[in-house]
């Protein structure tokens, strides 16, 4: 009888193994049965804690939703390269003056509004999401971990920390959940998507604040088409974002699904 962990290599001496269980053998017939054989655990023997299941619906509900982020962002682009095509070309002079109710100047106020509560939704997801998958990576791999699974939240809060921190949090899930190969040794997988999104992200939230002060301080139609053109790269950023955090959600959960199902050590 040999112990070893789900998933993980065989004890490195099977002949102690059987040793052991005929050791157990002659206790029991020489009338010991009611006493307790003390547990040795076997050299290679790798206790793991249980892993807990990854948020399958939650990752789901994530990806939904960014999915639906990334519609409002190609919507967002193609209303701005609308607006700025038609007041290039001399139509609607009045637009983008105070209190102007013209195509571009409603289509622009629709596009603000429905950002806000596309844009809040998903973060609140999203962050639950990140957070329960540090949570998750940390049971697999605690040594990899720097931080608590807290600041996998207070992380994006945190002024000018929010611009490196949950960058950090999603390298280390992700280190963390990745399997090894099957005789133990390390197989790291490129993260550069990870550093992308990020990226992308920072970009986009900076294209964000650009086209909030320029559409604000709008006056006239050409103020209006200025505003147009910077929504429209906000909305390119977003759009790219959003798919790069599409498949950070979806690759995390691949790895952490088969970690918990079979274990550290990948099949083949």
């Amino acid at each position: 009888m040999s112990f070893s962990a789900p998933g993980s290599p065989p004890p490195a001496n099977p002949d102690q193994a059987q040793v052991h269980a005929q050791g157990q053998g002659h206790a029991h017939a020489e009338g010991h049965a009611h006493e307790a054989v003390p547990f040795k655990p076997l050299p290679g023997w790798n206790p793991l804690p249980v892993a807990p299941r990854p948020p399958r619906g939650l990752s789901i509900a994530t990806i939904v939703l960014l999915a639906v982020s990334a519609a409002y962002a190609l919507f967002l682009t193609g209303t701005n390269l609308y607006v700025r095509s038609v007041l290039e070309d001399g139509q609607y002079p009045d637009a983008g003056a105070p209190d102007s109710l013209t195509p571009p100047d409603v289509l622009m106020a629709l596009a603000a509004t429905i950002q806000l509560p596309v844009l809040l939704a998903t973060a609140v997801v999203f962050i639950i999401w990140f957070y329960r998958a540090h949570r998750t990576a940390k049971v697999f791999r605690p040594d990899t971990a720097t931080r608590g699974s807290g600041w996998a939240i207070g992380g994006w809060f945190i002024p000018f920390g929010n611009l490196v921190i949950p960058c950090r949090m999603a390298r280390e899930t992700w280190e963390a959940s990745r399997q090894l190969g099957p005789d133990g040794s390390d197989r790291p997988a490129s993260t550069a998507f990870i550093t992308w999104w990020w990226l992308m992200w920072l970009l986009s939230l900076l294209a964000d604040r650009l086209y909030g002060a320029v559409y604000e301080s709008t006056a006239d139609a050409a103020g209006l088409s200025a505003a147009a053109t910077v929504g429209a790269v906000q909305g390119v950023l977003s759009f790219v974002a959003a798919l790069l955090a599409i498949r950070l959600v979806h690759k995390l959960a691949a790895l952490q699904t088969a970690r918990a199902t079979t274990g550290p050590y990948a099949a083949e």
